[in-house]
Formats: C-alpha cells, structure tokens, sequence
C-alpha cells in the first residue's frame, strides 16, 4: 500500500510540473501577443511556426531557450504517460484493486487512489461506508438548526480535492455511456433515471458516492464486485 502511495505522489508531482510548464510557455507567448490554445497541439502548433520563421523578429538566443523549454515540456509529457502505465502495471498487479476496477467508473488510477484511501490500514476509521464518502467530499453539508436538516451542496473545503475529481470524471464517464446504450444492469436504470431527474452532473456526483460506499464495502468484506444484470 506504501509503494501504490508513492507511485500515486510521484504522478501527481508530474502532472503538476506538466501543467506549469505548459502555462508558463503559453503566458511567454501571450506577453508577444502569440495567442494559441492551450491544447498540446495548439501549442506545438504555436512554437513551431515561431522556430521555423526566420523573419519574426526574434534573436537566436530566445529561439534556442523556446526550443529547450518546448524540449523540457515534451519530457514531462512523456514522465506523465510513464507514471500512469506504472500505477496500472500497479493495480493489475493487486487483487483488491482489480476487484475495483469492476466498478461503473473506476479504472487503474481511481483503484488505486480507493485503495489507499480506504484500504486495510484506513477502514478502522470510518465506521460506516458514508463516513468514508463524506471524508472525501461527496455527501451534501447538513445546515440543521432548531430539529430541522437542510441538506446543501458537497463540500468544497476537503483533504483530498484530486481524489473526488478523479472519481466524479470517472462516473461522468461512466454515466455518458449509459445513456447512450440500452440498459443492461440495474445501476444502469438507476443512472438514466437519475439524470432525466436532475442531470449529468447531479448523477455523476451520486454515482462517486455510490462508488466510495461499494468500494468500502468490499474492501471490508472481502468480496467480489458484481454487478446486478436486469431480468431477460
């Protein structure tokens, strides 16, 4: 569980140091009133062209600095996609996140961060599967006052901001591919019906919940994930 941790730490760090390498290249660009967008096409795109001109103007000395902070960007991409394959080779590698990737939603990263955050060394402190789901920001803040529950949005304010994020785009992904095919197990109705009533968005934030409650559940119990299929 230690080295999942790490694998996921390590990761995030990359991804960080992708992300402000791409903003810090398209704000230089910006300052020469270069517009582009912000996409790794658009980007390459924009710095390309600016290589290539002989004739815009700038000094070899900015050239060559572009090209090696476009050259640095391009490694970090690259450390990215190598952190990825290795929390994947990661989670195949451990039943219990196997047995998670089943899940609607999860695949080899959300397994592994559901892993470590309510795996064998996290379960004792969460006495219910809602306490965990609420740890990580899924459920509605209560405003209760005088007897009376008002129940509002989920909370922004949370430990593990990246962890909910990753595991709402993995229901979102999830619900979009429901909708789209006829229904093929229980959950699969559950969701169609929950997004006819309040939307995508809505559903996907209840399908995360669902998924950290099935999750804490198998994790504790050690069983097997299967989902319900609708009566032929």
């Amino acid at each position: 569980q230690q080295e999942l941790q790490s694998l996921v730490r390590m990761h995030q760090l990359s991804v960080k140091h992708k992300v402000a390498y791409g903003n810090q290249l398209c704000s230089l660009l910006l300052e020469f009133n270069i517009k582009l967008s912000p996409t790794d096409t658009g980007l390459n795109s924009a710095i390309q062209s600016i290589l290539e001109d002989a004739e815009n103007g700038f000094s070899a000395i900015f050239r060559d600095a572009l090209h090696t902070a476009w050259h640095q960007y391009l490694k970090s991409i690259e450390l990215v996609k190598h952190y990825e394959q290795s929390v994947a080779r990661a989670s195949r590698a451990s039943e219990a996140c196997k047995n998670l990737m089943k899940i609607e939603g999860v695949g080899p990263t959300n397994a592994v961060n559901l892993y470590i955050a309510l795996g064998c060394c996290e379960l004792g402190v969460f006495k219910k599967a809602r306490d965990a789901a609420a740890c990580i920001g899924l459920t509605p803040i209560q405003h209760s006052s005088g007897g009376k529950v008002r129940l509002g949005s989920i909370g922004k304010n949370i430990r593990n901001s990246s962890l909910r994020a990753n595991l709402v785009a993995g229901a979102m992904s999830a619900v979009n591919q429901a909708v789209k095919r006829d229904s093929r197990t229980k959950k699969d109705e559950w969701i169609k019906g929950l997004v006819e009533r309040r939307g995508k968005r809505c559903a996907a934030v209840a399908l995360a919940n669902k998924t950290v409650r099935t999750a804490f559940s198998l994790l504790r119990n050690g069983t097997e994930y299967k989902a319900e299929l609708l009566a032929a």
